[in-house]
């Protein structure tokens, strides 16, 4: 019996590369977009669903009470908008999806909606949208809030943002657009018509002023882990990006959130759940033990992490003695993130918490392309599926990297029949539906 396929896409962003490495491609600068719509291609070529690209909105003074940890490591900055490298990369580019991230502080639902229709017509179909609420104070200080909505909140306030969208997407009918020549009609002018939301966070009249897209939505990924982000995800996503830990954990994540689907009405086939996924190659094993081994003991590693993980939370990490275990810890943050860092109940010294987590990915897979191909295929197994969100193991994206997956992992893969050989489907959410 032939394997069961599963898919792959990747995390990145419009920010720096590893620019003080050999394999760097020059810190990013110039910021045209060249090295992304490179790297796209080269997962194009290697045949990944789509390419990710996360995104925050703000400068962080989390670690420290300053900016001066954060650029000085260039952590979270510089960091670009990756709409419109999205529509750089579509234009580069044939048949990956590109998703970036957009924020429901950061739009109104009618701009959103209207941006998202115009880059899906953009890539024929190919767009994307990355969900996101924010939760860093400092986001909300830029868009003129005095502090964060509560967490729960924030996803009641993004329920009803999608329902908006949604209901602005649906405002032309499918075929709406005649273009009737004899009678001299473009539009029908029936099929097209106010959505007159009103709510308690938005309102909004419509309709939409586009015409509508190849896949009258953007494909919509999400990556709730908390409980009330579970529910979320559920009802709105066509993919789920994971960070559980450990093949348990990742089972049990994706028995949950197809549960809830159900609960919802919705087939639990229609979204497929990624895990991020972060491995050391090498051409031997050994070889691939000492370069994690290196990165990760590196104090640059150790900077970079504390550094995030402080910024995601809105967590000040640089009280804490790196050789003590951290006290019990709450935030209006990234709570999955802060469970996932803080491993709470552990024991372990922060030092160790540091270098465990600083990966955030889902488990430790290092060695051979043909090793890592095999773990990937008995984690699938275990876990039901539905695939892996591949992001470097060690922040900083390089070109050799990139190469070591699309020309030395890929090809083992496909050698196995675990991932696929080429591009069948139209649009990006066909293609996830595919398998």
């Amino acid at each position: 019996m032939a394997p069961r396929k599963f898919h792959l896409a990747w995390f990145s962003n419009f920010s720096l590369d590893e620019w003080q490495q050999p394999f760097a491609s020059g810190g990013g600068n110039p910021w045209n977009g060249r090295f992304h719509t490179e790297f796209a291609q080269a997962l194009e070529r290697a045949c990944f669903d789509f390419m990710m690209l996360e995104d925050s909105l703000m400068l962080s003074e989390a670690y420290g009470g300053s900016t001066t940890h954060y650029l000085k490591h260039a952590i979270h900055v510089p960091k670009h908008d990756p709409v419109p490298l999205a529509a750089v990369i579509g234009s580069h580019t044939r048949h990956i999806g590109i998703v970036p991230t957009m924020s429901t502080l950061g739009y109104t639902p009618f701009l959103l909606a209207r941006l998202a229709a115009t880059i899906d017509h953009i890539t024929e179909g190919r767009f994307g949208w990355n969900i996101v609420t924010s939760a860093e104070k400092h986001a909300a200080q830029n868009f003129g809030l005095d502090r964060m909505v509560e967490h729960d909140a924030r996803y009641d306030m993004a329920d009803e943002f999608m329902d908006v969208v949604n209901a602005l997407f649906d405002s032309w009918d499918p075929d709406a657009v005649v273009m009737d020549r004899d009678r001299h009609i473009y539009a029908d002018a029936a099929k097209v018509r106010p959505i007159n939301y009103k709510g308690k966070y938005y309102s909004s009249r419509g309709p939409l002023n586009t015409a509508p897209s190849p896949q009258r939505r953007p494909t919509y990924v999400q990556a709730g882990g908390s409980p009330r982000g579970r529910d979320f995800a559920a009802r709105h996503a066509d993919c789920i990006v994971a960070a559980q830990v450990g093949v348990k954990s990742m089972k049990a994540f994706r028995d949950d959130i197809r549960e809830r689907a159900r609960r919802f009405g919705r087939n639990p086939d229609d979204i497929k759940v990624l895990y991020l996924f972060a491995p050391v190659l090498g051409e031997t094993e050994e070889e691939a033990i000492a370069k994690n081994t290196r990165s990760m003991m590196s104090e640059a590693y150790m900077e970079r992490a504390v550094g995030m993980f402080s910024a995601l939370t809105d967590i000040d990490f640089s009280k804490f003695d790196l050789d003590k275990p951290l006290p019990e810890l709450s935030t209006d943050g990234e709570t999955t993130a802060l469970k996932m860092f803080t491993q709470p109940g552990s024991g372990k010294p922060f030092r160790q918490l540091i270098r465990e987590a600083g990966k955030a990915t889902c488990v430790d897979v290092v060695g051979t392309p043909e090793q890592v191909a095999d773990r990937m295929a008995a984690i699938m197994d275990e876990v039901g599926g539905d695939g892996f969100l591949i992001k470097h193991p060690f922040h900083l994206i390089n070109r050799r990297y990139i190469h070591e997956i699309t020309d030395g992992l890929v090809p083992a893969l496909q050698r196995r029949g675990l991932v696929r050989t080429e591009y069948t489907q139209p649009t990006l959410r066909e293609t996830l539906r595919e398998f």
